[in-house]
């Protein structure tokens, strides 16, 4: 497993070793010991699962403290462009964003510490994305912030005309006026 740093403090991306032969492939998504080994130390409690069409924009959300969640975000099915915002007070990447696209056919999985907003975009006819996470979900810590917040300036790699929110979504409030209380 290869676990990469992307410059902003504490959002990795993952990269497994898949052995692929003429009856599939087999890879480890999640190796305790392995994560031990590269010094991050988590223990996950709850699994969730979304199947989305094309153009859908999920995000950006998190959950605030002291229930803040780390998600370690992978696709079964299709493509997406996963995108994770610092929202750590202090934090010198504070507001900075970073994409990378995770798919069925690259085996990427992304790790969004606590402190980040989470969301992507559905580049694929459709996307079955799979996420652990180490606190369980608590409805009333949820927030978010809006998906075209132009302070930070997401880009979705999906159309205008193509987008596809939920009505919680596009109604979320932009970063000044939104709940955060996380420090880095």
């Amino acid at each position: 497993m290869e676990i990469e740093e992307t410059g902003i403090y504490g959002l990795m991306i993952i990269k497994p070793r898949v052995l692929q032969d003429a009856r599939g492939y087999f890879f480890e998504s999640y190796n305790e010991g392995e994560f031990r080994e590269a010094g991050i130390e988590l223990s996950f409690v709850q699994d969730n699962q979304s199947r989305s069409n094309y153009g859908v924009i999920r995000g950006l959300h998190y959950q605030l403290e002291p229930r803040a969640q780390t998600k370690l975000v992978r696709v079964l099915e299709g493509r997406i462009w996963d995108v994770a915002v610092d929202l750590r007070k202090n934090s010198p990447t504070f507001l900075q964003w970073m994409g990378v696209e995770l798919s069925s056919e690259n085996y990427l999985q992304l790790l969004v510490p606590k402190g980040f907003a989470h969301g992507f975009s559905v580049l694929s006819e459709t996307a079955v994305v799979f996420y652990k996470c180490d606190e369980l979900y608590a409805p009333d810590l949820e927030a978010g912030i809006r998906f075209d917040d132009p302070e930070i300036g997401v880009d979705w790699k999906i159309g205008v005309d193509e987008r596809v929110l939920s009505e919680r979504d596009a109604r979320m409030p932009f970063n000044r006026d939104a709940q955060m209380n996380f420090v880095y």
